[in-house]
């Protein structure tokens, strides 16, 4: 059967198991979502299953994603995501929702990570600093030396440095589902996911469970 979903995060909540612990939970609105294509190995080279989610207006869209989607019916859907897969049992043109998932079932979650904007070594990498003492007055947060002199004579690719943090895809792995809302279209999720409010996340079969 196949299990993948796109979603909406829509925050942080908790809820408390049977011995009476509370759990933080992700809650993530996921689907209705559409199947727009059905990707074969022996037309396209490998198996995948297209999925659409998030109905917008025709003016949002241009002419060949609105021709994309009209080959099966769907409705104008803003996000598109592919999902691989050995056997896609499915039909173009068929709805996928959150009864796809079951409590006790573990998911990879894909999202976005909130964008932090250039940020420095100590807040980007977790760098202790410099000492303060010694009349040192503005170099506590400062990287330091970044490299040897004479030889090698140049800095290694990879040295951590400041830069642009956050705003990449993150992937939170393994994660239990411990709510299904099939009438509301939720699923929880116990643990954090990447990304604020509003970020589009894809939901599938964890692959290290």
């Amino acid at each position: 059967m196949f299990k993948g979903l796109i979603g909406k995060k829509i925050g942080m909540t908790q809820i408390f198991d049977e011995q009476g612990r509370a759990l933080p939970v992700t809650l993530i609105e996921a689907g209705p979502c559409y199947v727009t294509q059905v990707r074969r190995p022996d037309t396209d080279g490998y198996s995948a299953v297209q999925l659409g989610f998030g109905e917008t207006k025709a003016k949002h869209l241009t002419g060949g994603q609105r021709g994309h989607l009209n080959r099966t019916q769907a409705p104008l859907l803003r996000f598109l995501r592919e999902f691989r897969t050995k056997s896609p049992e499915i039909a173009e043109g068929d709805t996928v929702t959150a009864e796809s998932f079951a409590i006790g079932d573990h998911v990879d979650i894909v999202g976005v990570s909130k964008g932090k904007g250039f940020a420095g070594a100590v807040k980007r990498h977790g760098f202790g600093g410099g000492p303060i003492t010694h009349g040192q007055s503005d170099r506590q947060r400062a990287v330091g030396s970044i490299g040897a002199g004479t030889y090698p004579g140049k800095v290694f690719k990879g040295k951590r440095m400041p830069g642009h943090m956050g705003s990449r895809q993150v992937t939170a792995m393994n994660l239990k589902v411990v709510l299904v809302d099939t009438e509301k279209n939720l699923i929880g999720v116990h643990g954090a996911v990447a990304g604020g409010k509003g970020t589009i996340v894809t939901i599938r079969e964890a692959r290290k469970a």
